[in-house]
């Protein structure tokens, strides 16, 4: 084990039980699935309480597989997917920084994941114990273009925003 093996282990499990958090917030923190069903759908994702429930199970899910360093860039891609729709349907127009409402944390958890796609698991994972890590250029395209996919599909198929109101 190597400090580059303690440094992934702590990128993991930081960035997964931060979308564990977020998943469980999602589900039982604030308006639960109905209210986080309603803001999906004020974001124009049709069939609202579909698209809470696919985010609690996505985060949650993704959020434990990283922690445990399991199917590592599959899991990578689901942060990206998250971080991304995020992105695209809430903080682009509000601009980088957080404080605004920005994207500038989406994007840092977006690329973490990738780095976690690109360089692996480490030695401290169930991926390196099984021996189905998958590293290098594989590993971070498969967390990018499954999570950039994801996004594409999701959004073609439920995102119908409101028509622009005319002034």
């Amino acid at each position: 084990m190597t400090v580059v093996d303690v440094g992934l282990f702590l990128l993991r499990l930081v960035v997964g039980a931060t979308m564990i958090a977020h998943g469980v917030n999602h589900w039982i923190g604030g308006g639960k699935i109905a209210g986080t069903g309603r803001w999906f759908a004020s974001l124009g994702l049709r069939n609202g309480p579909l698209q809470a429930w696919l985010s609690v199970i996505t985060e949650i899910g993704a959020g434990a597989l990283l922690v445990v360093g399991l199917l590592t860039p599959l899991a990578a891609a689901a942060v990206i997917s998250v971080m991304l729709v995020a992105a695209l349907l809430v903080h682009r127009k509000n601009g980088f920084f957080i404080m605004k409402d920005g994207w500038e944390y989406v994007l840092v958890l977006s690329v973490v994941s990738l780095v976690i796609g690109l360089l692996g698991p480490g030695w401290l994972s169930i991926d390196h114990a099984a021996g189905i890590e998958i590293v290098g250029w594989a590993g971070g395209g498969i967390a990018l273009i499954v999570g950039v996919l994801a996004v594409a599909g999701l959004l073609a198929v439920f995102y119908r925003p409101a028509p622009a109101k005319a002034e």
